[in-house]
């Protein structure tokens, strides 16, 4: 999707002014990301780190909830040197200054107490009502990733950057617009283009092609004898999974099945379930349906082609899953008012 968005350098100029004016002095800088964090939340939190160092001179830690899962955004982690610790480690009181990126508070998809102060918030989604007490708030809805507006905070303030952030950028976007294939504005490609002739080639071919041990291929297998179509909806459970990434990973294979057009997936992971909602349709906004889907049960988000949410304190045993997949079903359906439609297995056993 293009969104007719002029990039406004002017406005990025004033409002990290004003906010690096206001940091400038007030000691360590907290930024935090969204748990299990992905590429664009990574690129956002480092390229803000970055901006920190070289405009303040303030240190910058960069934490985050859950893990790393996915092996590519391990191995980015990895070769790119992105230096993070867990949030559960940290001493918060530490941190005169608490930024976020990529999330918003009370969104159910960090870790970062609800009831504690946050100064800055940066993102690329809907704008919630839990940022009402921060103190800056740069949320740009119609941005396709929250990296590329950390491209332009660093255009604005003329900080110059190297290869591996340059890199950290540029896959950032690539894999959240899909190779600008989804939910992306001129911006978006701007960045993208003017960032790609500074990528380390190399390293990205690693990202690109991460070694996955064996059991990474079981989640697909399970995925696919599971999956259900109702019509061109897509719906799977993956029951157990050993990381939460799997569930939008396979969202967005399943979506590539021959005339399906939204796909939902669940997993339950440790003590809560994960899901993920994808769609081709550019008359759906995902981030709506996903918040229908998991009302009065958790807690969710997203933009017009991909969602995700979260359904904490779920039983892990079977019967429990099964019955939570038919109810998602269930208002899925409803909501996209197909209801009742009867499901056939994506493969016959």
């Amino acid at each position: 999707m293009i969104a007719e968005t002029t990039v406004d350098l002017a406005r990025t100029l004033d409002f990290t002014d004003k906010f690096l004016g206001w940091m400038r002095g007030r000691g360590a800088v907290l930024i935090v990301t969204h748990d299990h964090p992905d590429p664009d939340s990574l690129a956002a939190a480092m390229a803000l780190k970055h901006l920190i160092t070289v405009k303040t001179g303030q240190p910058a830690t960069v934490a985050f909830g859950g893990m790393i899962g996915r092996g590519e955004n391990r191995v980015m982690v990895r070769k790119l040197e992105i230096d993070l610790v867990p949030l559960n480690t940290l001493d918060l009181d530490r941190f005169p200054v608490v930024c976020m990126v990529d999330s918003q508070p009370g969104t159910g998809n960090n870790s970062y107490p609800f009831d504690r102060r946050v100064d800055l918030v940066i993102d690329h989604h809907p704008l919630r009502e839990s940022c009402r007490n921060v103190r800056w708030v740069d949320v740009r809805e119609e941005y396709g990733a929250t990296a590329t507006m950390l491209f332009e905070y660093l255009e604005a303030q003329k900080v110059s950057y190297g290869t591996k952030l340059a890199t950290i950028l540029y896959y950032a976007i690539k894999s959240e617009t899909q190779d600008l294939g989804r939910d992306w504005i001129r911006a978006d490609r701007r960045a993208y283009l003017h960032l790609l002739p500074l990528v380390n080639n190399s390293i990205l071919f690693d990202i690109l092609h991460a070694e996955v041990p064996r059991a990474y291929f079981a989640h697909f297998s399970h995925a696919i004898r599971n999956a259900m179509i109702y019509n061109e909806v897509l719906v799977f459970n993956l029951f157990e999974i050993d990381t939460p990434d799997m569930v939008a990973e396979l969202a967005d294979f399943l979506l590539r099945v021959d005339e399906v057009k939204i796909v939902l997936g669940m997993g339950h992971y440790k003590d809560g379930v994960a899901l993920s909602f994808r769609t081709l349709r550019n008359d759906l906004n995902s981030g709506e349906i996903m918040q229908t889907l998991v009302a009065g049960f958790g807690t969710g988000g997203g933009h017009d082609m991909i969602a995700g949410g979260q359904i904490p304190d779920t039983p892990a045993d079977r019967d429990t899953l099964v019955r939570l997949e038919q109810t998602l079903t269930q208002r899925l359906l409803q909501t996209l008012g197909c209801y009742p439609v009867p499901g056939l297995p994506l493969v016959a056993e």
